[in-house]
């Protein structure tokens, strides 16, 4: 049995969403430490700039023809400066309520993927055991 059939890309996806969650919850950090810095602009994480660029294709399985081909960047999430809003009188655009917001939903991302991660690894640990 080759690794592709044993494992499927679900080890990988997961591995992709956790840099995700852990880039996302990086820049959270950066930017509640910095919520009192002077023009000081909140930075985010989205895939949608990886999406937008349509440079190269990646391959997916498709079970008919009018199914959609998928086309992403390099795979990466990027990260971004919030340039357009500014809530201090001070320049700084970090919104500490959203921050705080989106942290907590992050987090609980992150325990999801990590219990979906442990669970892949128990059905291999069974599956070795012979079931027992």
């Amino acid at each position: 049995m080759s690794k592709l059939q044993l494992f499927s890309g679900n080890f990988q996806t997961l591995e992709k969403a956790l840099n995700y969650s852990s880039l996302k919850h990086k820049t959270i950090a950066q930017n509640i430490a910095n919520v009192d810095v002077p023009n000081y602009k909140a930075k985010a994480v989205s895939f949608k700039e990886v999406l937008a660029d349509s440079s190269s294709h990646i391959e997916v399985n498709r079970s008919d023809y009018r199914h959609f081909q998928f086309a992403i960047g390099n795979g990466y999430p990027q990260v971004y400066t919030k340039m357009n809003t500014e809530y201090n009188h001070n320049g700084n655009n970090v919104d500490i309520d959203n921050e705080m917001s989106d942290m907590a939903e992050n987090q609980i991302y992150y325990q999801a993927l990590i219990e979906r991660l442990n669970g892949k690894f128990s059905t291999l640990q069974n599956v070795i055991k012979g079931g027992r």
